[in-house]
């Protein structure tokens, strides 16, 4: 099959000889809400350097993540299929370290960027196969890794060790002190790589070729943990907040208790906002902006965890939920893309589109196309190219029939979203036919209003695309008649 591709991309190629392909920056941020960027309506937190992207580049009011928590998310994102699709479809750990493994047989995106020719680099979280499995970022299409296997390590922000393509790092200074901010480091790690292809002595592999780096960092998920400088202390002052007593540490402070937590969230979120206008800068200054495709989201929604309080900064805005949901605030997600010369600054799109949609959309910008199989409208992808709407030929975008989400917590949940209607159902693992919730979000975007009742024929049909989306998959039984294990 890999070479079958190979042989794809050769032709592709030629077909597109004398044009040259853009490079792909993908900055994910970790757990960011909705409503936590200026641009979208923040008021507390300031982000300078994203809203500016938005202003150079096209905002999306109408995008959504993979799902609700953070694994399931990104191989949504990596594979182009939704989670009624994915072979992974949940946060499950693997002791000592990692999660539920993608296969050997996936062809992700950065596979395919791969083959057609780029070189591949993730600095961040991964977090979709424990160390020596099929998943590992080196087998599933990136040449460079830099950051955490693991999800759950992640959540402590001065660890003893990261991971560097698929050879431990020790960080030998904090496991005495909290010496190196992993978010630093990591970020350091994403700046190097760019400069290196900027240099004209000793060129490192892939020097010569368009790249596609994805920027996994962590900020701004729990642990609130963040070094107390300047932009710290200013938040500690703009809050009046007061001192959390330390013997209420909520478990996700493993490193460090965090006695001002509306002051370390925001100075997480504005730091990350420093990282992507450092990312912005360095690229201006290598003179590569205007062949560079940048987009920024979040993985899901706002989090409630380790002493964060979403309900401060108004981290969903006007949606209803947070991480681990399947309402709008679970899953809808701040969406920018920059291509200068390409995306038209300031534009705002409507355009409803979800992270499957990556795949198509980055292999298209490339020059190709994704993998074709056998499946409905005979794609093996459930995602659709958004490059028409990037470039303002909205005439030509493609329309999703349905957006489909499946969660395999909290006792199994599934949501739809076909036009402006949404349905969600709850604790689908113990009663398979569920009640569907009905929300008309072009009235109730807040989904307070559930109409069920008085729209059957839209429950019925939302019903039907429900179970036309979910394949079943033995390792993620979300009905209890389908065995396995949750």
């Amino acid at each position: 099959m890999r070479c079958f591709f190979a042989l794809m991309t050769l032709f592709i190629c030629i077909s597109v000889s004398g044009q040259q392909r853009p490079n792909i920056v993908f900055i994910l941020a970790d757990d960011l809400g909705y409503g936590d960027l200026g641009c979208y309506g923040q008021e507390k937190i300031e982000t300078p350097h994203i809203d500016a992207l938005a202003r150079d580049g096209m905002r999306f009011t109408q995008f959504y993540a993979g799902t609700s928590v953070c694994a399931p998310s990104r191989a949504s994102f990596m594979t182009g299929l939704h989670t009624g699709h994915t072979a992974v479809r949940g946060n499950r750990e693997f002791r000592p370290e990692g999660q539920f493994p993608l296969p050997d047989t996936t062809v992700t995106i950065a596979r395919r960027l791969q083959d057609m020719g780029y070189y591949t680099a993730d600095f961040g979280k991964w977090g979709l196969g424990y160390p020596g499995s099929s998943g590992v970022p080196t087998k599933q299409g990136f040449n460079e890794f830099f950051g955490y296997n693991c999800q759950g390590q992640a959540h402590n922000y001065y660890p003893d060790h990261l991971w560097q393509n698929d050879q431990p790092v020790e960080l030998t200074e904090n496991k005495t002190e909290n010496a190196i901010y992993s978010a630093d480091l990591i970020h350091g790690h994403a700046l190097e790589f760019l400069r290196q292809r900027n240099g004209t002595a000793g060129r490192p592999p892939g020097r010569d070729e368009p790249f596609f780096l994805f920027l996994s960092y962590t900020l701004p998920h729990a642990a609130l943990s963040v070094p107390h400088d300047t932009v710290y202390d200013h938040y500690v002052r703009k809050f009046h907040e007061s001192p959390r007593n330390q013997a209420e540490t909520p478990r996700y402070e493993k490193a460090a208790f965090e006695p001002y937590p509306h002051a370390a969230y925001a100075a997480m979120v504005t730091r990350l906002d420093r990282y992507v206008g450092e990312v912005r800068a360095l690229l201006d200054s290598m003179g590569i902006a205007r062949n560079t495709l940048v987009i920024f989201s979040s993985d899901n929604g706002p989090h409630k965890e380790g002493g964060n309080d979403p309900a401060f900064f108004d981290s969903n805005g006007p949606l209803r939920g947070i991480k681990r949901d399947l309402y709008e605030g679970g899953i809808r997600t701040p969406f920018i893309a920059c291509w200068p010369g390409t995306i038209r600054a300031g534009a705002v799109s409507k355009f409803t589109g979800a992270f499957w949609d990556l795949y198509p959309t980055f292999c298209e910008a490339a020059g190709g196309k994704p993998a074709v199989a056998a499946g409905r409208r005979g794609l093996a992808i459930d995602g659709v190219s958004i490059l028409p709407t990037l470039s303002g030929d909205t005439r030509h975008q493609q329309q999703h029939d349905y957006l489909y989400w499946e969660f395999h917590e909290n006792g199994g949940r599934q949501a739809i979203r076909w036009g402006n209607w949404k349905g969600v159902r709850l604790n689908v693992h113990a009663t398979a036919d569920a009640p569907l919730e009905l929300y008309d979000l072009s009235q109730d975007v807040s989904e307070k209003h559930n109409v069920a009742a008085q729209h059957p024929d839209i429950v019925k049909k939302i019903l039907s695309l429900m179970q036309e989306a979910h394949v079943p998959d033995k390792n993620w039984p979300l009905f209890a008649s389908e065995g396995g294990m949750h």
